[in-house]
């Protein structure tokens, strides 16, 4: 019983370490409890804008669904506005010389305020997506997101890039498709744990232990097998000893260890002006295509 219990030490220690981060990652979002939302000044329960009509209805209710569920998750309003108009004489009003990709911005930066988004109070903890569909005089559609609160803390100009860079992935061909990610992206990148528990089943971390096990048994098996050299009638002759006439010859073994340098650069590039701050309590950034 010791024997086999040996034998098997790796798997269960396999097993139990498995066990513990999914267990962890479980207390962990669990811990993460988000307070009811307190503020009382929002101009508006709707969160889905499709001014652009770009969306059906059915469309529009699964987003407010979805966008409901992951608020109450994060501790963030999460908006969505979607457009099919020129920007070009309402952001030049307000700043005269503002480039066309900063459009979209001036229009996000003065909706959520006015209509006072925020979580945690008026003008708190929230995002904003604009989407507008019409194409500017420079040619270029564009698309600006905007943070606030502990959004904007906890986005980088990376982390803005890459949700962006998720949605243009869809846009074109799938709106829904491009605007629950950006609902979804925003959840993960806000809890960190978001998509790791809702991906993983129960049973999880006892199906990646058995497959390990069975790895390991397969390739210990095997070199077991391959140390069986030398059999019961190696040197046996006509049923007798010849010790005299047969010899092994050892051969020196020499095991060199080569450490292999990685490339440590990163390829590919990101899109657009991601991380630009707009307005004094605004963080975001925007894509065109």
């Amino acid at each position: 019983m010791k024997q086999y219990l040996n034998y098997f030490k790796w798997v269960f220690l396999i097993t139990a370490l498995l066990g513990i981060i999914y267990a962890g990652t479980l207390i962990y979002q669990a811990a993460q409890k988000i307070e009811a939302r307190a503020n009382t000044e929002c101009l508006t329960k709707e969160r889905v804008f499709d001014y652009g009509d770009v969306l059906t209805q059915e469309e529009e209710s699964k987003l407010r669904e979805l966008i409901s569920e992951r608020e109450a998750q994060t501790g963030c309003d999460i908006v969505l506005v979607t457009l099919n108009e020129s920007l070009k004489e309402y952001a030049r009003e307000k700043e005269p010389d503002v480039s066309y990709d900063e459009f979209v911005r001036i229009y996000a930066e003065d909706f959520y305020d006015e209509n006072k988004f925020g979580y945690d109070k008026p003008i708190g903890d929230g995002i904003l997506l604009v989407d507008n569909w019409f194409r500017e005089d420079d040619g270029r559609i564009y698309t600006w997101l905007s943070t606030v609160g502990r959004a904007e803390e906890n986005y980088s100009s990376s982390m803005v890039d890459n949700l962006l860079d998720k949605v243009y992935l869809y846009v074109e061909d799938d709106p829904y498709k491009a605007y629950a990610t950006y609902v979804n992206e925003f959840y993960h990148d806000m809890t960190g744990t978001g998509q790791l528990t809702e991906s993983l089943p129960f049973w999880s971390p006892f199906a990646a232990a058995a497959i390990i096990a069975i790895v390991f048994i397969a390739v210990h098996w095997s070199s077991k097998k391959g140390n069986r050299t030398t059999m019961a009638t190696t040197y046996v002759n006509g049923g007798r000893p010849d010790l005299r006439r047969k010899e092994d010859v050892l051969v020196n073994k020499i095991v060199t260890r080569r450490h292999i340098e990685r490339s440590s650069g990163s390829g590919g590039g990101n899109s657009g002006g991601g991380g630009h701050s707009g307005g004094g309590h605004h963080g975001g950034g925007g894509h065109s295509r």
